[in-house]
């Protein structure tokens, strides 16, 4: 069985689904893209390991590693392995040192825990040929899109708007210890994409500050 390895290339809110996510993984040599649908609370803990953000408490992916760890088990791969009726079924293939052994999961749970594992994701041709997306019909949708963004107002950058509010950077007014103490607020209320964007805030500011050392 030949397997394809994918890399994830986005995560954003669904469309079509409300309270649902998008999860974007790319063939890593091909231009093939395979879309999956995913919740919120898997998106969040895919996002906030993406974002290397430590979570004050441990999430459930969290746990899964440290209890891996303690019985000696490691994961060894992500394999997205069948789609059945629009459904998307995935193994977790893992070791003990001794033998080698699959857990199903769902892909959003397989792919959470092996970014903290830190394998690779892979799927089938099957699949792949079933599912996945021709990048030349995501650029064909991308111009049309430019296109019309293009009429409306030719300043106005492709990305929605709801989109650039949502990653608005914290304000550059705000002081940098304002801002340490509002990351640890987000961190407490598990606000990790606020979080996320504080932090990105606060290295971008300590990045200026060795430049002009």
């Amino acid at each position: 069985m030949k397997k394809i390895q994918l890399e994830i290339l986005g995560l954003s809110s669904s469309q079509s689904q409300s309270g649902s996510f998008a999860l974007i993984l790319g063939e890593k040599h091909g231009n093939r893209r395979l879309p999956i649908i995913i919740g919120m609370f898997e998106a969040q803990s895919i996002a906030i390991q993406i974002e290397k953000i430590n979570p004050n408490r441990p999430l459930t992916h969290d746990l899964f590693k440290s209890f891996a760890e303690q019985v000696h088990v490691t994961i060894l791969e992500v394999l997205i392995s069948d789609l059945k009726e629009g459904v998307f079924y995935s193994k977790i293939v893992c070791s003990d040192g001794a033998t080698t052994f699959e857990l199903d999961s769902r892909p959003s749970d397989a792919i959470a825990i092996g970014l903290r594992f830190g394998v690779p994701i892979y799927t089938v041709e099957s699949v792949m040929s079933e599912a996945g997306i021709i990048l030349s019909d995501l650029d064909e949708g991308a111009e049309t899109d430019d296109e019309d963004d293009d009429d409306e107002d030719d300043d106005t950058p492709s990305t929605p708007r709801s989109e650039v509010a949502e990653h608005k950077e914290p304000s550059g007014q705000v002081s940098q210890e304002e801002l340490t103490k509002m990351l640890a607020q987000a961190l407490e209320r598990e606000d990790y994409e606020k979080a996320a964007k504080i932090r990105d805030e606060l290295n971008k500011r300590g990045d200026k500050d060795k430049g002009h050392e």
